[in-house]
């Protein structure tokens, strides 16, 4: 365990086609799907200290060592948040935090051609081929291992694990496309408002998607299955009108602006909108406890010259709030 008290970053590297690398002396190779459990015991055992297990998947135009610094760096604010006088979250105590950072080819041209280049890959590498099912398993994997917060069934019980699911830009296309393959798999559970379900595939105690790079339908038109899923928390999802990737060049590549220019717009249930507050200013629980929620961060989100605008300028303290927030509600 670091200073700041987490217990850091582990990568995970996928291929084009979605398949996990594992490396060799010879370079990196596929791992054969018959031995992804193997994989995870030897790669990924969440250490038995960690109060939380975060599972992060960058965006576009983002270099392996950048998908690094911005996992650490998220993990730094959230530490700084979580020790600062003012620290809202009574529930989180401690806060140990573990990230497993999905890294993914998601480099191209910074033009329409370009994004639309990695629109296609995203979606292709889920849908036909295997990240979805790689990172559900993953997901299932880690959900196995970690100490269950439901036994005994108290919510506050300070001995669980709880999983979260972190996504920037195209990353939060493939965690939708992960959960909903699970979401298949077998009947489901509701939203926070229940205990937590015994039998899933795996349940998650939170998603929070930074500046998504989907239309706004994609919960009603394509992620339909997110209002049933193995979610036991909210999806909460962010927009900035300052974001240019996934307003001027989602437009012009899809007809239409994103999710992190513009916000939810329909989805299978009702969508609560709320704006993003300052670190200083807690979250009521009524806020966050929706299946859908779109946070307004037109005022924190920001910052970005070129292309892209402030697509990624979600690495703020506002940011860190947000998802210690989400952790403090779901115990």
């Amino acid at each position: 365990m670091t200073a700041s008290g987490t217990y850091g970053v582990r990568t995970v590297d996928l291929d084009a086609e979605g398949r996990i690398l594992e490396h060799t002396v010879r370079g990196p190779r596929p791992v054969p799907a018959d031995r992804l459990e193997d994989h995870f015991a030897e790669e990924l055992a969440p250490p038995g200290g960690a109060t939380d297990l975060l599972v992060y998947v960058h965006g576009w135009q983002t270099k392996p060592d950048s998908a690094l610094t911005a996992a650490r760096r998220l993990l730094a604010l959230a530490a700084q948040r979580h020790g600062s006088p003012s620290s809202p979250y009574a529930r989180l105590a401690p806060w140990h935090p573990w990230l497993v950072l999905i890294r993914w080819p998601s480099r191209s041209l910074p033009s329409l051609r370009g994004y639309r280049r990695i629109r296609e890959r995203a979606h292709a590498m889920s849908t036909q081929g295997h990240a979805a099912h790689v990172i559900g398993r993953l997901l299932g994997y880690l959900d196995t291992q970690r100490a269950d917060p439901a036994v005994p069934p108290v919510l506050a019980n300070q001995e669980g694990q709880y999983l979260h699911l972190v996504g920037h830009s195209f990353g939060c296309r493939f965690l939708c496309e992960a959960v909903q393959w699970a979401a298949g798999e077998e009947p489901l559970t509701l939203g926070w408002s229940t205990p937590r379900p015994h039998g899933r595939p795996f349940t998650v105690d939170s998603m929070l998607l930074f500046q998504m790079a989907a239309p706004r339908d994609a919960f009603a038109a394509t992620f339909t299955a997110l209002a049933e899923a193995p979610l036991r928390g909210p999806v909460v999802a962010t927009y900035s009108q300052h974001d240019r990737a996934t307003g001027f060049w989602h437009v012009r590549a899809e007809r239409r602006a994103g999710i992190g220019h513009a916000g939810i717009g329909t989805a299978p249930v009702p969508v609560s909108s709320i704006r993003m507050l300052p670190p200083d200013e807690p979250y009521p629980l009524s806020a966050l406890d929706h299946r859908f929620v779109s946070v307004d961060a037109s005022d924190v989100f920001v910052r970005g010259a070129g292309p892209a605008g402030a697509h990624s300028d979600h690495l703020r303290p506002e940011s860190a709030h947000l998802l210690l927030s989400l952790a403090d509600h779901c115990r």
